[in-house]
């Protein structure tokens, strides 16, 4: 598949079915609905008054906060590689 070409994928998160459309593999985008899908589930073991929308927008904040840790973590390690080279 070429970087240009878009597969649709169906997926289900969080019971509600979705046709997600992008350039990675669709076994890519049904990881990522996964995901998505376990996050909101966890949230909602620890919060089980939170209405639909709330659920989603703390599920990307969290997922946001886990992508910013690891981008830190990989900037630190990726200037410790070059520490080490020179």
């Amino acid at each position: 598949m070429s970087s240009s070409e878009k597969t649709r994928t169906p997926v289900t998160i969080y019971g509600q079915h979705y046709i997600i459309t992008g350039t990675e593999t669709s076994a890519h985008m049904r990881l990522v609905a996964e995901f998505v899908d376990e996050k909101m589930r966890e949230i909602r073991s620890v919060n089980p008054s939170l209405d639909t929308g709330k659920l989603a927008v703390l599920t990307a904040v969290n997922a946001v906060h886990e992508q910013i840790k690891l981008q830190e973590r990989l900037e630190h390690l990726e200037q410790e590689l070059s520490r080490l080279k020179d």
